[in-house]
């Protein structure tokens, strides 16, 4: 029997690995047999009840309208049109506010459950979506990577057994950051279709095709330095379609969550940890930020998108006794240029704030805020703090792993979550 692409996608959800229709995964997973050999028990170390979820604003959001400097007069002399007075943000201390739209944050900060880090970026900014993109997920200062940060992180989690949601990516292609040379990752783009699909033309409803599927993997001798990768990527689509959809039809959500796609993806994330599913990496993305044309309205919209989602987001787990053990971080490839342009939207910047969020964030502002009038050759803020040491700290005091391990080098941490 032909197992085709079209067999194994729908509607963009990728349910079998693409190393059915790759070979090449066969050969990096030979590789890697001995690099997960070393490297895996040393990431398996860290601390299996916590979960990490990775919230993408891509596009290149625009921080300075986000975490507003609403007492630097060079804000508003810079943007005399978009910029944000003071009588319109949501103050945080005499320096900083939030949009007006992300007044539920405004609530998590006053909880205590919520921390800036200002002025976040690297030596040599990219201004290309693509390359800096690329950067921020693989690491690699030169937009030329191939593993991402959290795909190794999650190559040394995933269980023996292959445990299929120890990371999962909502989306319809899965994020750079979470490609791994050894482990597939589940990407869901519904909760219905997630499940091996069958040809129209089958009248079995898909059986006889599965069993070839299985058939095929499991024709591959166990001693092979891939049958591993083999067996958990064939057990996992099968296993793991079942387990979400179980999951699906017993879940209550205890808070409303907004319609759309980023909300419908932070629920789904949210019953993969109240229902027990096992995850510890959740990746969700926010699309829409390159507002270079008629900002104000856009920007508007995304605020409250992010914020309520993320609110109810936390409140469900919350409710559900959850919120202790998840982290929720922010990033965006790039920030906006300080001076508005003539369109009345912002070009591609550079260093700008990200959040972290949640029950064991300690509340406040972190990194040195980036100067206003200290600009580069190209109008756009300097960086003050690398973006690997907000990796390296979600790594070392939150999910337990070896930072230096999985980054590469060693970058210094923040105080935004307190030492384990």
């Amino acid at each position: 029997m032909k197992l085709t692409r079209r067999a194994m996608i729908k509607d963009g959800l990728l349910v079998v690995s693409a190393g059915m229709i790759m070979p090449a995964i066969f050969s990096r997973g030979v590789a890697s047999a001995r690099a997960q050999a070393l490297d895996g028990s040393r990431l398996a170390q860290s601390a299996n009840d916590r979960t990490l979820i990775v919230v993408q604003m891509a596009g290149g959001n625009d921080g300075l309208n986000t975490v507003v400097p609403f007492t630097d007069p060079l804000y508003l002399k810079l943007r005399p049109t978009i910029g944000l007075s003071d009588t319109k943000v949501l103050p945080l201390d005499t320096r900083l506010g939030l949009h007006p739209n992300l007044q539920p944050l405004k609530k998590l900060w006053d909880a205590g459950h919520l921390a800036i880090v200002e002025g976040v970026g690297y030596p040599n900014q990219s201004l290309s979506h693509f390359q800096a993109m690329d950067i921020w997920q693989t690491l690699d200062l030169n937009g030329n990577g191939g593993q991402g940060w959290l795909g190794k992180l999650v190559s040394g989690l995933v269980d023996q057994e292959g445990h299929p949601f120890k990371a999962i990516d909502i989306g319809v292609q899965t994020a750079q950051a979470l490609q791994s040379i050894s482990t597939q990752v589940p990407t869901v783009a519904n909760v219905s279709t997630y499940r091996i699909y069958p040809d129209p033309a089958d009248a079995d409803g898909g059986n006889a095709r599965l069993q070839a599927l299985m058939k095929l993997y499991n024709s591959y001798p166990g001693t092979a330095p891939y049958a591993a990768l083999l067996d958990t990527t064939a057990l996992s689509a099968q296993d793991g379609s079942r387990q979400l959809r179980q999951a699906d039809a017993t879940y209550h959500p205890a808070a409303t969550y907004p319609k759309g796609p980023f909300a419908d993806g932070l629920k789904v994330l949210a019953e993969a940890i109240v229902q027990g599913l096992g995850l510890r990496v959740g990746y969700v993305t926010l699309g829409g930020f390159d507002t270079h044309a008629n900002q104000q309205a856009t920007h508007d919209t995304l605020m409250l998108t992010l914020a309520n989602g993320l609110s109810a987001f936390y409140n469900d787990l919350a409710a559900h006794g959850k919120a202790d053990k998840v982290v929720v971080m922010t990033w965006s490839e790039f920030g906006r240029r300080v001076e508005e342009n003539g369109s009345l939207g912002t070009d591609h910047g550079t260093a700008a704030p990200l959040f972290v969020l949640g029950n064991p964030v300690s509340k406040g502002i972190y990194g040195e805020p980036p100067s206003l009038s200290n600009l580069d050759q190209n109008g756009n803020l300097k960086y003050t703090l690398d973006f690997r040491s907000v990796y390296a700290t979600v790594l070392d005091r939150w999910m337990g792993a070896s930072s230096k391990n999985v980054l590469g080098g060693s970058f210094g941490t923040q105080n935004f979550l307190p030492q384990s």
